[in-house]
């Protein structure tokens, strides 16, 4: 069993190399001396916290999925523990990075010109510039991919964006925004790099949250947004283009749950052994082993998922229904583990300083985003039935 995650039961981390071990455990040295400290309250401030950038920086993350910004891109099995470890100590912070370094550079990297990639890429990888990425809208969730409402008009050298986005991580400070429109000349999705300070968008940061509240989700509006056709992605020309983005993705939002929940369930096993009723530790008692076994076994399916989607995408081999079973199966699991990791800690799981109700609350926003349960299982349902149960 790796020493690096005390969760990993079945000792998955073993199948990493000696330096891709080393990797993470630098990652794990930055959220234990620079995120767990100021993870809580940057979440009950509901603040992201800028200042721990740069030094997240200088490992180097935002790179690892990507040939040509330090060298080959890394295998999927460590961005994926990457994603894990940062989940486990804050999911707020590791969607930050999902954001930035999966949607936003992906999108670019997927559908950019090689002009594109090199223009942009490198600041992005080294967090000189940091990216969003704008594809929901308020009145478009599921049904994005043929409802998308925001418009792309095309005068002379430049396309004129008109519509809304919400839900936008990073989207109150991002110096630049992957957004997503129809072309009204031929109803296709194209995509465009707008940047944060571009005349036209405005961006106002969605409040009250219950999860990922150190996330800045902001509603964004276009309002005769104009952008040269150089930042235009010149590969993205469908919505097939777009949903190769968030197929490599939502591998990701598998990974960032399996920590979520691996956390929930270390804070709620070391409590049980620590608090006691009847004059013994409740770790004593069969009702709650038989939670906390639970609770393992659903990290431990999770982790073993994906990890073996991991190896599918190196491979090639991934369609979407894996990346959708993937999705579906770890953050409904991630949803039942946590609220039995609050139901071991009692009463005490409501309040905050116990190291459970925070993940409690901020799975439900890994539950719904990337594609909720419902949609993911009619694209599993369609590959393994040969029947689409979607409704136009």
């Amino acid at each position: 069993m790796t020493d690096l995650l005390d969760g990993d039961f079945y000792g998955f981390g073993t199948l990493l190399t000696a330096e891709e071990q080393k990797t993470l455990a630098a990652v794990r040295e930055f959220c234990r001396t620079e995120l767990a400290p100021i993870a809580l309250d940057a979440w009950i401030d509901a603040e992201f916290p800028h200042a721990i950038v740069p030094r997240f920086a200088e490992l180097g993350l935002a790179a690892l999925p990507y040939d040509d910004l330090q060298g080959p891109a890394a295998r999927r099995i460590l961005t994926g523990f990457v994603s894990l470890v940062l989940a486990h100590t804050d999911p707020s912070f590791n969607s930050f990075h999902g954001v930035h370094s999966g949607l936003a550079m992906g999108s670019i990297d997927i559908c950019g010109s090689d002009e594109q990639r090199r223009r942009w890429l490198p600041a992005m990888a080294r967090f000189e510039q940091i990216g969003a990425f704008g594809l929901t809208e308020p009145d478009g969730g599921s049904d994005v991919a043929g409802g998308l409402t925001t418009t792309a008009r095309r005068h002379g050298d430049t396309w004129v964006l008109d519509g809304q986005k919400r839900w936008i991580g990073n989207g109150t400070f991002a110096d630049l925004v992957v957004v997503w429109a129809r072309d009204l000349a031929d109803d296709s999705v194209k995509g465009f790099v707008v940047y944060g300070d571009n005349p036209g968008m405005s961006a106002t940061r969605i409040e009250r949250k219950i999860a990922l509240r150190t996330v800045q989700n902001a509603e964004l509006v276009l309002t005769g947004c104009e952008v040269p056709e150089d930042h235009r992605l010149q590969r993205a020309e469908s919505f097939a283009d777009t949903n190769e983005v968030l197929r490599r993705t939502r591998g990701g939002v598998a990974w960032g749950a399996t920590g979520t929940m691996m956390a929930a369930y270390e804070n709620a096993l070391a409590y049980a052994k620590q608090r006691e009723q009847f004059g013994r530790p409740i770790a004593g008692f069969q009702l709650v082993q038989d939670l906390l076994v639970r609770m393992l076994g659903n990290v431990t399916a999770s982790l073993g998922m994906a990890v073996r989607l991991a190896a599918m995408q190196d491979d090639g081999t991934a369609r979407d229904e894996h990346a959708a079973l993937a999705k579906e199966y770890t953050t409904t699991a991630m949803r039942e583990t946590v609220a039995m990791a609050r139901q071991v800690v009692g009463g005490n799981g409501i309040v905050l300083d116990h190291g459970v109700a925070k993940y409690f609350a901020d799975a439900e926003a890994l539950y719904s985003f990337e594609g909720t349960r419902e949609i993911n299982t009619l694209v599993v349902g369609r590959a393994v039935t040969g029947h689409s149960a979607f409704v136009r």
